[in-house]
């Protein structure tokens, strides 16, 4: 998956030559800027299909954004909540699926393209209409949303008459005190003036395709970083596991010989970027004899398996210098049972562990990306 991301980024010619610009907010009393957008359901959907609604909700949100991730179930609450009272509340992603750095992709299980699209609105349990404009941002930026979410509320006639961030509930999941969304509406519905017209939206900003340039100077970055191996024992394995450190860690058992361990290693390194600011660190474990040294450094180099610039000096305090091992000659079994004693030696083999040792999450054959990043993301709220 890496691969191909690069491969899309450096074939675009033009990045170097992106331009900036500024973006400006729709003005209180514009008229909603009409559109046609696909939505998750594969149906096309424009301004006029709302056209029976009295109150008229759009939120321009996205996957990746904690802010956003944390209001998903407040965006569908809100539709639910409005849907017999003659309101409509819409969703759109306007950003750029490749204009989104690794790192800015540790708070979600999924990034922004469409087909993640989908599996983030089927996860959130959305009926709404969830729409891309991520290919040219044309709408997002006729709407000028600055953050994700940034909502704008329209009247009977789709003048603007509330913009702004949806609720106080600033990366907070679940129930909060205020919500200016739903102020705006309910004033809109009793035939008020919103009293407070335009606030500041929070949030991730808006993925503009521009930063794309950024994406790939950040990827060939990586790319030159590093990748070493050191040799792991019975006693390292024990450290390793027992975790004496603030992080989440991945534990991945792998082999040159074997095939779907290869496979997934982009996935996996792909997820060590996504999380690198965040308490938690990708560890390998090659259990290829000590002669294949030269071979297995040659698949992680080819796969760049790197340890991520942040996770360096915390590994200086634990007096290591890579996140990639082999183990030794004959300590395999030793090393398997200090990391999980339930392993059936069966490759690859994956174990998730949470600070202090506790084995959260294992799994044993290839991985599924979306899972792991799923489980990643429930270890980092709850630890």
């Amino acid at each position: 998956m890496l691969n191909k991301l690069l491969l899309a980024l450096f074939s675009c010619s033009w990045l170097a030559a992106a331009d900036t610009f500024e973006v400006k907010t729709l003005e209180i009393g514009a008229a909603a800027p009409d559109f046609s957008l696909v939505g998750v359901d594969d149906k096309t959907y424009a301004l006029k299909d709302f056209a029976s609604s009295k109150v008229l909700a759009v939120v321009f949100t996205c996957n990746h954004c904690p802010e956003a991730y944390a209001a998903r179930a407040r965006i569908q609450e809100t539709a639910n909540f409005y849907k017999d009272k003659g309101v409509a509340v819409i969703a759109i992603s306007g950003n750029d699926p490749l204009a989104l750095r690794a790192d800015e992709l540790g708070y979600a299980p999924h990034g922004d393209s469409f087909p993640e699209m989908k599996l983030a609105a089927t996860e959130a349990n959305w009926t709404i209409p969830y729409l891309y404009d991520g290919e040219n941002q044309a709408v997002t930026r006729a709407y000028g949303a600055q953050s994700t979410p940034h909502v704008f509320v329209f009247d009977a006639d789709r003048k603007l008459r509330y913009t702004g961030r949806m609720d106080e509930g600033y990366r907070k999941a679940g129930p909060v005190e205020k919500s200016q969304m739903r102020d705006a509406i309910d004033a809109l519905l009793s035939g008020k003036e919103v009293t407070v017209p335009t606030t500041r939206s929070y949030g991730c900003s808006t993925k503009w395709s521009y930063k794309r340039e950024s994406v790939a100077k950040d990827n060939e970055a990586w790319i030159n970083r590093e990748v070493t191996v050191d040799v792991m024992d019975a006693e390292v394995a024990k450290t390793i596991v027992a975790n004496a450190t603030d992080k989440v860690r991945l534990i991945n058992f792998w082999a040159t010989t074997c095939g779907p361990c290869v496979a997934e290693m982009p996935d996996l390194v792909e997820t060590a970027r996504r999380f690198q600011n965040r308490p938690f660190e990708f560890i390998t474990i090659s259990t290829d004899p000590a002669d294949d040294a030269k071979r297995v450094l040659a698949v992680l180099k080819a796969k760049n398996v790197a340890t991520p610039k942040p996770r360096e000096n915390a590994m200086k305090k634990e007096n290591r210098s890579t996140n990639n091992y082999q183990v030794k000659d004959g300590a395999l079994d030793a090393v398997a049972d200090a990391i999980s004693k339930d392993w059936n030696g069966a490759l690859p083999y994956t174990v998730l562990v949470a600070p202090g040792g506790e084995i959260l999450w294992k799994h044993q054959g290839e991985l599924d990306a979306v899972e792991v990043r799923r489980q990643v993301v429930k270890a980092l709220q709850s630890h």
